[in-house]
């Protein structure tokens, strides 16, 4: 047996009752709420005072949008695996790969076109795209 299990031990019936009586005085309210009753007051103070809900719905993330779509003027993406970033302007990128090709597709092949992990395994082989 080690320290560290030694040092374990399972509370007694005893103490169990104790903390049993202790969550039951700070528990929730003795009526919880019914599919059909009014939501109190602190509920919809803290929905329409939350500021996140101002924000409207969110955007998409930019990997799945086309490039015509994207606002930025410089696009760049870096591989998880080998830790290479690739940037390109959007106009080169639009000039290249057209204007309704996805970002998410046009990375990739910005990335695959320099990989230099190549294994001769389809599975292994290429670059992991990191969007920033």
């Amino acid at each position: 047996m080690t320290d560290r299990a030694a040092s374990w031990r399972m509370p007694t019936p005893k103490q169990i009752e104790e903390m049993a009586a202790r969550v039951d005085k700070n528990g929730p309210p003795a009526r919880a709420l019914a599919p059909g009753d009014d939501l109190p007051p602190e509920y919809w103070q803290a929905i329409f005072g939350d500021v996140s809900a101002d924000r409207g719905p969110p955007r998409p993330s930019i990997r799945t949008q086309r490039l015509a779509g994207i606002q930025r003027h410089l696009l760049r993406v870096s591989c998880c695996r080998c830790a290479r970033t690739v940037e390109i302007q959007k106009v080169d990128a639009v000039r290249l790969y057209g204007r309704d090709a996805v970002w998410r597709d046009v990375s990739q092949r910005l990335l695959d076109n320099t990989c230099t992990l190549r294994t001769g395994r389809h599975e292994e082989d290429g670059c992991w795209p990191q969007f920033e």
